[in-house]
């Protein structure tokens, strides 16, 4: 069976009070996937496939990409087609997860070599990675190495960024002891010296730095302000581009290898995919071939594009989510961090919501669909007790359907 497969990682520990703990990298709500790998790996054929656009370059010879390609992808849902569907407003937003076509990574590339040192400032710039790994062979397609190695190719990009992360880190450590030097009365805490030597080590080893170590929430926190750069840091899905016919039959030689080295190195999510597949697939929902389309997919038993998959585990991966709103105007879908406050989420919407927020009406998707029974009204979801009404300290949920009460600047209050 050809399958997702998650390993497990070692998050920061919780704190003791049962507080959300602390997470790596910086809290937002428009937040950023990299695509990233080796050349011709298949990173800017599978931007353009989840971009439905051919904006980035796609040759079959290096460094085709040099600056870096964004775009935006539609985060497919069920519960957003559904209020849709009841509403059909002129409107209709869904959420977007963010990418960023990174051009391809060479061994030596944090010594500059290949244009190294922009490409892995253009990491740095992203929030979480999808890291593309070569599982096919093609004499067709040139690998930058001559040779099918993924554990080579995973522990190339993994050094590099390592390396990188390792420059930055010492950087940062001399900046600030150079600074209590300048000043007698300045210390530096313990923490900052036993966080700065476990990471150094770790980057050493060529260990990333958000995995493979239990980190408690004062160590990520002094991680996240002391060196915030780190490329390390951030969440990354391991992308496995196999053959078409590897994806037919579900199965891959090299996959066994590449899960061994996934979890031998703090452990991640592996997603096998197959760039050849999805192109053909793509084709011919253009093309509005249905005979096609279904010759394609019938030995698949069921199996069909893996591209929504992927799409939402990077939407999760940036630890986002989304709530609706949803009326005769417009169903939208609005993205905020995991772990929002219900003013928190009202800004998202206009700063004015978050100033003078006054409380929160609100309602699960199922309670709604479980009440509603396909009116466009939330009378039902009240009659039957399901509406509820949150205060500031409210945590939303997502899927949640949302309704805020705000005061206007002017004085009064405003829906």
């Amino acid at each position: 069976l050809f399958f997702v497969t998650i390993n497990d990682t070692m998050p920061p520990k919780k704190d003791p009070s049962g507080a959300e703990a602390l997470r790596f990298g910086r809290p937002g709500n428009n937040l950023k996937m990299g695509i990233v790998g080796l050349p011709n790996v298949g990173k800017s054929s599978l931007f353009n496939l989840l971009s439905e656009s051919t904006e980035a370059a796609a040759e079959n010879y290096p460094f085709c990409t040099i600056d870096p390609n964004t775009t935006r992808c539609s985060v497919p849902d069920k519960r957003y087609e559904t209020l849709c569907n009841i509403w059909d407003p002129p409107s209709k937003y869904p959420a977007y997860l963010h990418l960023v076509d990174i051009a391809g990574l060479i061994k030596g590339a944090s010594e500059g070599n290949g244009l190294g040192n922009a490409f892995l400032s253009h990491i740095q710039a992203v929030d979480g990675i999808f890291h593309v790994v070569r599982a096919f062979d093609d004499r067709e397609v040139t690998h930058v190495d001559d040779s099918i190695d993924p554990v080579r190719d995973l522990e190339t990009i993994t050094s590099e960024l390592c390396k990188k992360d390792l420059a930055y880190v010492l950087q940062q450590r001399e900046l600030r002891e150079k600074d209590v030097k300048k000043n007698p009365t300045m210390k530096l805490p313990p923490l900052f010296f036993s966080v700065m030597d476990k990471v150094q080590t770790m980057l050493e080893s060529n260990q990333p730095i958000a995995k493979g170590c239990e980190w408690t929430a004062p160590e990520v926190e002094k991680i996240n302000e002391l060196i915030p750069g780190c490329i390390t840091i951030k969440p990354m899905v391991y992308l496995v581009n196999v053959s078409f016919k590897s994806y037919s039959v579900g199965g891959n030689r090299y996959l066994k290898s590449i899960k061994d080295w996934v979890a031998a190195h703090g452990g991640g999510l592996v997603i096998p995919v197959s760039i050849e597949f999805e192109e053909k697939l793509d084709a011919l929902r253009k093309a509005g071939d249905l005979d096609g389309e279904k010759a394609l997919l019938e030995p698949l038993n069921g199996r069909g594009s893996i591209l929504p998959r992927i799409v939402k585990c990077g939407y999760k991966q940036l630890k986002l989510q989304y709530y609706f709103t949803a009326g005769e105007k417009e169903v939208r879908c609005w993205t905020v961090a995991c772990g929002a406050t219900a003013p928190q989420a009202a800004g998202v919407i206009h700063t004015d919501f978050e100033k003078g927020f006054i409380k929160l009406e609100c309602c699960s998707f199922d309670d709604f669909m479980a009440c509603n029974k396909g009116e466009k009204s939330m009378a039902n979801v009240k009659a039957q007790g399901k509406y509820r009404q949150e205060g500031k300290n409210y945590i939303v949920q997502d899927g949640e359907i949302c309704h805020f009460l705000f005061n206007k600047a002017g004085g009064g209050k405003k829906k």
